[in-house]
């Protein structure tokens, strides 16, 4: 699946994408919501998940690339969560970018075309995303695409320890006849 908004490329990730990937993974501040920032193992690893779903369920998460020099900026797109939170099985949106492409819309950008593919192409019912508490700008983000906070479905993600910072997760959702509603 390859889908293009007014300034990205969303595509599948190919092999020279593992080192750009790999040094947005293991900077700190890009993965301060996320137990700990990732090696390039870690990274080659969560790829070849990633395209295991792709070819399960015919959508995974995706690069992020600028048009206008094609750049690898980050990661976004739409994936079968099947289990280790309490909302599993569902189908969620997610993005991680690069802080030089922060506060520039692209996250919003590539979750709306990933919102349009998922609703009108692939029929999904329903999108969920969750983050840490702490992340809201992510926050913003699900809310600037109509998603909608699900306070009676939060949790606390179960891999990290009791009082850990970014164990309490809010979860937002956006049903597809609310999506087509305001479409």
């Amino acid at each position: 699946m390859h889908l293009q908004t007014d300034r990205l490329i969303l595509r599948p990730f190919e092999a020279g994408d593992l080192k750009p990937f790999s040094h947005i993974n293991a900077d700190p501040e890009v993965m301060r919501f996320f137990p700990a920032p990732q090696t390039s193992e870690e990274t080659a690893q969560m790829l070849a998940k990633w395209a295991d779903k792709q070819t399960r369920y015919g959508y995974g998460f995706a690069a992020v690339e600028t048009r206008h020099d094609k750049q690898l900026i980050g990661m976004a797109g739409l994936s079968r969560l099947e289990d280790g939170v309490p909302i599993a099985p569902c189908s969620e949106i997610g993005w991680r970018l690069t802080p030089s492409a922060w506060h520039k819309g692209y996250a919003t950008e590539a979750a709306r075309a990933w919102l349009a593919y998922g609703f009108d192409t692939l029929g999904l019912s329903e999108i969920f995303s969750f983050t840490p508490r702490l992340n809201l700008a992510s926050q913003r983000v699900m809310q600037r695409i109509g998603m909608q906070h699900a306070q009676a479905l939060d949790f606390e993600y179960p891999a990290l320890p009791e009082g850990h910072a970014l164990r309490p997760m809010v979860v937002y959702r956006l049903p597809s006849r609310t999506y087509v509603a305001r479409s």
